[in-house]
């Protein structure tokens, strides 16, 4: 039996936490409040038992001297986290938080999700790991499982350890498959960090001074709210723009504008032929911008007649993360002929994946690839759990009721606070809020203002993400299995923090 009473906000525990960085103990219970008001953590039926381990002051003496200094760490003071389970995670304190960024959008079905433990536990005790040039059966069985899930001719694996492989692996085979070269990307674009791919990354923070952008083409992104072009009904989503149009039902007159800017780019940049086209459906680290409606399948004609292959970077919004699809691609009524996957097909396990065609595989196995770990005996009985789990806990429906509940209430907040959040975004369990000190020139949030808010929500138990070029989208991608009750604290946390901002600003 899986374990879709994650899904039920019924939990049994009267473990309650103090929203403030103290545990204010109220008989048996820990109860939560921020000045005033009460705000109460939604109860969880897990205890974890005390931590035993590594100092903080050790962890980050080690940090600070045996570990890269480009390691970015979140928050003045980090969160030092040992336990998880589900949507939530324990601190060496067992300080409960609310994880609303996923592991970087990675933990889909949950942390630690008993069946993905069980069946991680139990090919550990069979095989760990023995060369894929000899047979196992758990990657025939995940191949097969896996393929069942992808629409059309997508039915050939070719399994790694990471999105970067991943997507680094797809530019290769469309230049393998195609003959051409020229890959053609969006501005604002993220797909990893290896050195192939630093030439397809749109964010100049990342990218170091070498030469890395040889035979990458970058055209406009097609960004709806902070781009030159964008209407009120753009998006295939109930979070919109705060813009006007006048398309009329079906017609997006500013994807078609951004389409122009690709086939002028086309015409400009490239020679004759590309070898392909990648892109998210909503992009991750970019801050959640969402296309809009009709823009892939536009771009992937125009891309299609100069001989390109078309990529779908699924690492983040794939596996149902977009309520309405099991694919991002799917929801935009496009047929790549490569999709790319990584984050939450593991659940956290490091894992990758390149679904193809067997033509475009045929293609690419005129030399030979070989990869150690891709497809390994655990990861394979991971990935399959992971599968199961998302159907048997419903979790593609869940972040469609959920998913939308989220952004109708973080709407909400967009109404209450209009000098400030600039943008609400997404679709499902992906989604973005922009934070502005305009709102009518859409002048980004300086960190130092952005900052304060962000720590707030985090030392009142919820854990957001933050990206986009400036910095200023909080990305809000939980775990799947959240609840309404959920929303509903995350929601009261974040007005908190905006009001706690509104009154620095006074």
């Amino acid at each position: 039996m899986l374990y879709s009473k994650c899904l039920r906000a019924s939990f049994n525990c009267s473990l309650r936490q103090a929203i403030n960085p103290r545990f204010i103990h109220v008989g048996s219970s820990l109860q939560q409040k921020v000045q005033n008001a009460e705000v109460e953590m939604p109860p969880c039926d897990y205890v974890p038992e005390p931590y035993e381990g590594t100092s903080f002051e050790k962890a980050k003496e080690i940090r600070k001297t045996k570990l890269s200094p480009g390691l970015v760490t979140y928050y003045k003071n980090p969160v030092y986290i040992w336990k998880g389970h589900m949507q939530w995670l324990w601190d060496t304190n067992n300080k409960r938080y609310l994880d609303f960024f996923a592991g970087i959008v990675t933990v889909g079905v949950g942390h630690c999700h008993p069946h993905v433990n069980k069946a991680a536990k139990a090919q550990m005790d069979k095989l760990w790991h023995t060369t894929n040039i000899y047979m196992h059966p758990s990657i025939h069985e995940y191949a097969d499982m896996l393929t069942e899930r992808f629409p059309g001719n997508l039915k050939v694996c070719h399994f790694v350890n990471s999105g970067s492989e991943a997507n680094d692996l797809a530019l290769l085979m469309a230049r393998i498959h195609t003959g051409n070269f020229d890959i053609v990307h969006l501005r604002n674009s993220y797909h990893g960090t290896s050195s192939s791919l630093l030439g397809v990354l749109s964010h100049s923070p990342w990218k170091p001074n070498a030469p890395i952008s040889f035979g990458n083409f970058a055209t406009m992104n097609p960004d709806v709210y902070r781009g030159p072009w964008g209407g009120a009904n753009c998006r295939d989503s109930v979070a919109q723009t705060q813009r006007t149009c006048n398309c009329s039902p079906g017609q997006c007159e500013a994807s078609d504008k951004y389409v122009e800017q690709l086939k002028d780019m086309l015409i400009h940049c490239n020679g004759k032929k590309v070898a392909g086209f990648i892109a998210e459906t909503i992009q991750g680290v970019g801050g959640s911008v969402h296309l809009p409606k009709g823009y892939l399948k536009k771009a992937y004609e125009l891309i299609r007649e100069r001989g390109g292959l078309c990529i779908s970077d699924e690492v983040q919004t794939g596996f149902g993360r977009l309520g309405s699809h099991y694919w991002g691609f799917e929801a935009n009524d496009v047929m790549p002929d490569i999709v790319t996957l990584a984050k939450g097909i593991g659940n956290g396990y490091p894992m990758g994946a390149v679904i193809t065609t067997p033509e475009i595989s045929a293609s690419f196995a005129q030399s030979v690839y070989f990869n150690t770990y891709g497809g390994n005996p655990v990861a394979s009985a991971v990935g399959k759990a992971v599968l199961e789990a998302i159907d048997s806990d419903k979790l593609q429906e869940n972040c469609n009721v959920v998913g939308t509940y989220l952004l109708e209430e973080a709407l909400k907040l967009q109404k209450e606070f209009p000098g400030f959040v600039g943008d609400v975004r997404g679709k499902g369990l992906m989604t973005g809020m922009e934070m502005v000190t305009d709102p009518e020139l859409k002048t980004p949030m300086p960190a130092d203002q952005i900052v304060p808010i962000w720590e707030d929500c985090k030392d009142m138990g919820l854990l957001l993400g933050k990206g986009g070029l400036h910095g200023n989208v909080f990305r809000i991608k939980p775990p799947m299995c959240i609840t309404k009750d959920d929303v509903n604290f995350a929601i009261s946390v974040m007005r908190i923090a905006l009001q706690r901002h509104a009154d620095r600003q006074n």
